[in-house]
C-alpha cells in the first residue's frame, strides 16, 4: 500500500501563501530544491486541486537550458508523474498524465492508495485538508521558511487533531527548517 503524503514550505506562523496568495517568500534555493527533489522523485502520482495544478502547470512547458540542475531535474519529475486534478470548473487538462476528477472521493482515494506502487502526493491546502480530515494522509512534510506572514492561506484547515511522530528532521543553510511527520491516525 502506498504512503499518502503532503509536502508543503510554509511559513513558521502556518501559512503557504500570504494574505493576498503571495508565496514568492518560499522559493526554495538549490539546495532546498535538490532536496525537494529527492522526495517527490519517490512519488508516482500527484493529487493536486485546480489552484495548485494551474500553478505547477508551469513546468509542463519550462525551457530548462541554463537553467540550475535542481530545476531541470524537477521537470523530469514533473513529466514522468501521473497527475489528478480535482476541480469541478476544469474541462480538459493542459499538461500530459493528467485527468480531471469533478469532486474528491475519499473512497477512491483509498483504492488508489491500495493499488499505487509508489508514493502519492497530495497538494493544494483545500484539497489536502479533505484528505487529512478523511484521515488519509499517511506522512506530512514540512519545509519551514524563517519568515512570517501573519495571515492567509493555511497548511492545515481548522478543526483537525493530529497524533504525529517525527521520522526526520534537516537544517538547510538558508534557514529553513524540514520535519517530517507520521501520522498515528492514519
Amino acid at each position: 500500500m502506498a504512503k499518502l503524503i503532503y509536502t508543503a514550505i510554509m511559513s513558521l506562523d502556518g501559512y503557504i501563501a500570504d494574505a493576498d496568495g503571495n508565496f514568492d517568500w518560499s522559493a526554495p534555493d538549490e539546495e532546498v530544491h535538490g532536496f525537494v527533489n529527492e522526495l517527490e522523485g519517490r512519488s508516482g502520482t500527484y493529487l493536486l486541486g485546480r489552484r495548485m495544478y494551474e500553478v505547477m502547470a508551469w513546468w509542463e512547458d519550462l525551457d530548462t537550458s541554463g537553467e540550475p540542475q535542481a530545476i531541470k531535474d524537477y521537470a523530469g519529475i514533473w513529466h514522468a508523474a501521473d497527475k489528478i486534478v480535482y476541480s469541478t470548473s476544469l474541462e480538459q487538462p493542459s499538461t500530459a498524465r493528467t485527468r480531471i476528477e469533478k469532486a474528491f472521493d475519499a473512497g477512491a482515494v483509498r483504492a488508489l492508495k491500495e493499488s499505487a506502487e509508489r508514493e502519492l502526493s497530495i497538494g493544494g491546502a483545500g484539497l489536502a485538508g479533505q484528505a487529512v480530515k478523511a484521515g488519509l494522509v499517511d506522512e506530512f512534510r514540512f519545509f519551514l521558511s524563517p519568515v512570517t506572514v501573519g495571515g492567509g492561506k493555511r497548511f492545515l484547515p481548522d478543526g483537525v487533531g493530529l497524533q504525529l511522530e517525527l521520522l526526520e528532521e534537516r537544517r538547510f543553510g538558508n534557514g529553513v527548517v524540514y520535519v517530517s511527520y507520521r501520522n498515528k491516525d492514519a
